[in-house]
């Protein structure tokens, strides 16, 4: 194998130490010194290139058999998402701008101690043990460069020091410093450093949802940023990009960046919650929106995945066909994100002909190209309900973890995915019987097969893509565990039939069929839908979706695809979050914790306030929950005394001083520095958001607002409007200034806050022309331009209504009516009933009217059933539901809530 390598390019040093630790039998070969981006390149026996740095330095420790273990990858993932990106800045810092290995030890602080605590935790040698791993080779080559010796480091630092020492000491670490670190290479380095901008940090905070605090002190400006704002505020409007209309059906265009945007499918049987929202569909459009403004060809498509056992089981609740199901629960999803203002281009759904024509035309040549097994397999069935059941029906102890309420696919503990067979005492969830195990026949992807077809394109999608860190470990923990073939049949009724001999009473499994759903909901938009779909030249592919849904877009879908061999686009970038938590817990429907999406509207607090929230608590790094106390201090204190504070008043003084037209403006040094100051934020904003960092970058959005504020309080207008002529010229700059940031805002604001984004524009009369994002901060409302009626954006959350809201939605309220009491899950044996409805007076004659109808519909229902002697699981269920209606038409009457015992014949 052949290592190209580039000497003063750090990346070398870490790929060039691990070579010689793990002993590697590399030919070394020189790059061009100034071939940016200095990536080291692996170019192995078998033709494949590796371009990745640390994929290159785990592939020399496994070729010497050192698997990585659970703590090496979390110390890669570290390296590669927190530590190399903080070493690069402080690297810049020291090349261009002259820092010392002290200073440069000082911003890496954080990060330093953590490593320090980790070792003197553990109390061992190495980071991940004691012996030397992967995982020491990569953090010692990504630190050595800004740091050389362990005096740089503090003194209180020890156990970090001594481990620091002793990499540095190692010969494969000694020989590759003085190979890469020469001098001269040194220099080129820097030269090429030089000509690119430096490199902005976002800190996360993952561990709060507090707001960033204000940092002491802010990095000094040189004077060619402040030179380079000036010229950009002064060409104005004019030096913006046009802002461009894709023709209708969106597809893509030759020479532009077209980008293809996913986020999972919603299961069609149930409503979303805030987390499903902010997991998915949210963050998504977020990105979409800010696409959409950079001028890149955008197509975003989603939509409800409706086959399975799931919407059969709902269809018998609720005395439904699935398809009727399937109509009712799509129209109650597009409602809820029709009212969070998600901009799908089109939002569709599975139960299409073009799903089954797709479908099984990937699974055809599949099975031409002996990617299939068949297979007798052990499954569970209930033999009260008469079923087999699929996975999710399925709930019992897990085989790794011992976590109690593990599902029959996925531990939600451990996050291993389990065989329903593997569980210890399973149960199922319809009816909680003990389900048997019973012979049957299936198909299965063969995964083992298509391994060395998968592996080389996710080296290639991770070298070249934005994949989460989340989303990179759960694939390499799935992949080190092996792959084993995938079932992709269930006996089942309502799905995508399987078109093979032996096989055509079976349908598709939901995790083969429902990813095809993004390709076919992409043709009911478009008959050219595979200029998106079989064109990877040309398009980018944004996966997005919560942490769990991650194995089955990272692995098996693409094999599906892969193993089709029909040059179809492949996901570059996975972006997945953590799970946003409600309060100190979990949603649950059943027990009426947590707001749902049908439900948001109903608090009166507006969408785009909700948009907000759940983006500024986005679960990027980690879990977050969601707080009512929190939401009202964001509210008050981000959006309505900073954000909105500063938009107001900036328009306000134009109106009330200016006579609604905006001033003329001789800017001081103080001004300059600031529109540096605010171009600096609004470039941070972009990088942040090009990787897809979107709570971070909302961040820049209230830093900027923050700026705004501190400028206006500091020159006081409101002051100097009564003054000499001096004085009333500077009121004149200051809201002229102040007036411009508020319209650039309305633009940064629009992926996130889309309505109050065009309620600026009208109270401001931003030109159209003007929404479109650009790196600079340009003057867009020169002197001159008038104003609209500028009032305020925000209203005060008082704790009255935040408290009535946390109890309202803090358990045992009813599901909201909108979804038919009807379509209420049964409790759970073991769980409590619902409490009863405690939001309306007794006495309402509404709700009385409202629950008499319900009670006589579904009264009907049972006796329907009993007519036709449907199964007593069956019977029991409905009956359960009439008698909790009844309770809630008692209350509502003002009567006892306790409902008699029906009669029935006793068993002698």
């Amino acid at each position: 194998m052949r290592l190209r390598v580039a000497a003063g390019g750090p990346a070398a040093l870490k790929v060039l130490a691990a070579a010689g630790a793990a002993a590697a039998p590399v030919r070394l070969r020189p790059l061009a010194p100034l071939s940016p981006p200095w990536v080291p390149v692996l170019e192995l026996d078998s033709g494949t290139v590796l371009f990745s740095p640390n994929a290159i330095c785990q592939f020399f420790f496994l070729a010497r058999g050192e698997e990585p273990t659970d703590l090496t990858n979390q110390w890669l993932e570290w390296e590669a998402t927190e530590l190399q990106p903080a070493a690069s800045a402080a690297l810049y810092a020291q090349l261009v701008h002259g820092k010392k290995g002290l200073e440069a030890a000082e911003a890496l602080g954080k990060l330093l101690a953590h490593i320090e605590q980790n070792l003197s935790r553990r109390g061992t040698a190495y980071l991940a043990g004691n012996t030397e791993s992967v995982a020491d080779v990569v953090v010692w080559g990504t630190l050595f460069p800004v740091l050389r010796d362990e005096t740089s480091l503090p003194s209180e630092l020890q156990a970090l020091r001594t481990w620091f020492r002793s990499m540095t000491l190692s010969e494969a670490c000694r020989k590759a410093a003085d190979s890469v670190l020469m001098p001269k290479a040194l220099l080129e380095f820097k030269a090429y450093l030089q000509k690119q901008p430096p490199p902005c940090l976002a800190v996360e905070k993952a561990t709060s949802n507090e707001p960033e605090e204000e940092e002491g002190s802010e990095r000094a400006l040189t004077e060619e940023e402040i030179t380079a704002a000036v010229d950009a505020w002064a060409r104005g409007a004019a030096a913006l990009p046009k802002p461009w209309q894709p023709q209708k059906p969106v597809l893509p265009v030759e020479g532009m960046r077209n980008v293809l945007i996913t986020s999972a499918l919603p299961y069609v049987n149930n409503v979303p919650h805030l987390g499903n929202i902010i997991g998915c569909v949210l963050s998504a459009d977020t990105f979409a929106r800010y696409c959409r403004l950079r001028n890149w060809n955008t197509l975003y498509v989603c939509g409800t995945d409706e086959y399975g056992t799931a919407t059969e089981t709902k269809a018998v609740e609720e005395g439904l066909t699935p398809q009727e199901i399937c109509n009712k629960y799509n129209a109650i999803h597009a409602d809820i994100y029709r009212w969070f203002d998600i901009s799908f281009d089109y939002f569709g759904r599975t139960t299409t002909p073009y799903q089954t024509t797709i479908a099984q035309d990937i699974f055809q040549r599949l099975l031409a190209r002996g990617f299939l097994l068949q297979d007798t397999v052990e499954q569970l069935r209930c033999e009260d309900c008469q079923r087999f059941l699929a996975d999710r029906f399925v709930e019992g102890t897990c085989p790794f973890c011992s976590y109690e309420e593990a599902r029959g696919d996925q531990c939600d503990k451990c996050g291993k995915l389990i065989n329903a067979v593997e569980l210890k005492n399973p149960q199922c969830k319809l009816c909680r019987g003990v389900p048997v195990v019973k012979p049957t026949q299936h198909l299965f992807l063969d995964l083992p097969k298509l391994e060395e077809r998968l592996e080389p394109w996710l080296e290639q999608s991770w070298a070249t893509g934005d994949w989460t860190a989340n989303a990179r470990y759960i694939t390499r923990s799935w992949i080190r565990d092996g792959l084993k073939p995938r079932c992709i049949t269930r006996d089942l009724k309502w799905g995508t039939p399987v078109p093979l001999d032996g096989f055509r009473d079976k349908v598709f499994y939901v995790w083969f069929d429902a990813p095809i759903g993004y390709l076919s909901i992409t043709a009911n938009y478009t008959d050219q839908w595979e200029r998106w779909w079989k064109n990877p030249q040309q398009v980018e592919l944004y996966n997005f979706m919560a942490k769990d849904n991650v194995p089955f877009h990272s692995v098996i879908f693409p094999c599906s695809l892969l193993g089709a061999d029909d040059n179809y686009t492949l996901v570059n970038h996975l972006i997945a979050t953590e799970y946003l938590n409600y309060e100190d817990g979990k949603f649950s429907k059943s027990r009426g914790v947590g707001v749902f999406g049908d439900m948001a509207k109903d608090t009166g607090i507006p969408a785009d306030i909700w948009r907000f929230y759940l983006l500024y608590l986005r679960p990027e790094g980690q879990d977050s929950a969601f707080s009512w106390s929190d939401l009202m201090l964001k509210n008050n204190s981000e959006l309505l005394n900073n954000l909105g504070n500063f938009i107001n008043r900036a328009g306000m003084f134009v109106c009330k001083f200016f006579g609604g037209t905006v001033p003329n403006m001789v800017l001081t040094p103080d001004d300059k520095r600031l529109l540096a100051r605010v171009t600096l934020e609004l470039r941070q904003y972009h990088q942040l958001l090009e990787k897809v960092r979107i709570r971070d970058a909302l961040r820049c959005i209230l830093s900027i607002s923050r700026h705004g504020n501190q400028y206006i309080q500091v020159n006081e207008p409101w002051k100097r409007i009564k003054g000499d002529e001096k004085d009333r010229q500077r009121a004149g700059t200051v809201t002229g200034v102040a007036v411009n940031m508020a319209s650039m805002l309305a633009v940064l604001l629009q992926p996130y806050m889309p309505s109050i984004s065009l309620a600026i524009q009208g109270q401001l009369c931003i030109p159209p022309d003007c929404f479109v994002l650009s790196h600079d901060f340009t003057c867009t409302l020169p002197p001159g331009h008038r104003v609209g009626t500028v009032s305020p954006l925000f209203q005060k959350l008082e704790n009255d209504q935040v408290e009535a809201l946390r109890k309202r939605f803090g358990g045992g309220q009813p599901e909201d009516l909108a979804v038919a009491p009807q379509a209420r899950q049964t409790p759970a044996a073991s769980e409590p009933p619902p409490a009863p409805a405690t939001l309306m007076a007794p006495g309402d004659p509404q709700l009385i009217q409202k629950l008499t109808e319900e009670v006589a519909k579904q009264g009907n229902h049972v006796r329907q059933l009993k007519a036709n002697k449907a199964e007593k699981a069956q019977v029991d269920t409905e009956v359960a539901k009439l008698l909790e209606l009844k309770k809630q038409l008692a209350l509502a009457e003002g009567k006892n809530p306790e409902v008699p015992v029906p009669k029935g014949k006793r068993k002698k």
